[in-house]
Formats: structure tokens, C-alpha cells, sequence
């Protein structure tokens, strides 16, 4: 039986409406890929207004163990991707981690 996640990790960045299918692909490559690998569920969520997209990314963890392994010893620190001060807005100073209290899906 698999385990069921325990964490969710959730990211939050904006961009312009312009440049939000070319930052679509960069944070998939080198964002969401990277955490597939580890976490044991990822989505990544776009929202497009007129001006400016917004991106969410939940990562799915078995425990803050666990999701410590991968975002480093304190997994509500931020990791900025090499390129996303050239894409957002603004940098995203943190994450959320939260505790899954109730799921049904996934």
C-alpha cells in the first residue's frame, strides 16, 4: 500500500501575460521536473488575466522529512530558479508548507 502525502509544499510566482508560455516551459523544465523526481506528486496551476499569468506549484510530501531531503533544511526557504528574476514580477520571498488534513484523489 502506498504511503498517502502528509505535506503539501505550495509556490506562488506571477508574471506578464507576454512572457507567461515561455516561463510556462522554463519552470517545467527546470522547476517541476527536478521536484517529480522526488516529491511524490507535483502539480503546477496557471491562471492568465488580461496583464499577467499567475503560476502555483504543490508539491506532495510524505513528511517535512522528507520534503527537508529535497528543499534543504528549512523547507519553507525559498529557492529561486536561475532565471525567475528575469520572468516575475516580483520574487516570491517564501512557500507555504502545509498540513494535509483531509484528501480525496490523490
Amino acid at each position: 500500500m502506498q504511503a498517502e502525502p502528509k505535506i503539501a509544499r505550495i509556490w506562488r510566482g506571477r508574471t506578464s501575460r507576454a512572457r507567461a508560455d515561455e516561463y510556462h516551459a522554463y519552470l517545467y523544465e527546470h522547476g517541476i521536473k527536478p521536484l517529480e523526481e522526488k516529491a511524490m506528486a507535483v502539480q503546477l496551476l496557471r491562471e492568465d488575466r488580461d496583464a499577467e499569468s499567475h503560476f502555483i506549484a504543490i508539491s506532495y510530501w510524505e513528511s517535512v522529512e522528507a520534503m527537508s531531503r529535497f528543499a534543504g533544511k528549512d523547507p519553507r526557504r525559498i529557492h529561486h530558479l536561475e532565471r525567475d528574476a528575469d520572468y516575475l514580477l516580483e520574487l516570491p520571498d517564501s512557500v507555504q508548507v502545509l498540513d494535509i488534513v483531509a484528501s480525496s484523489g490523490i
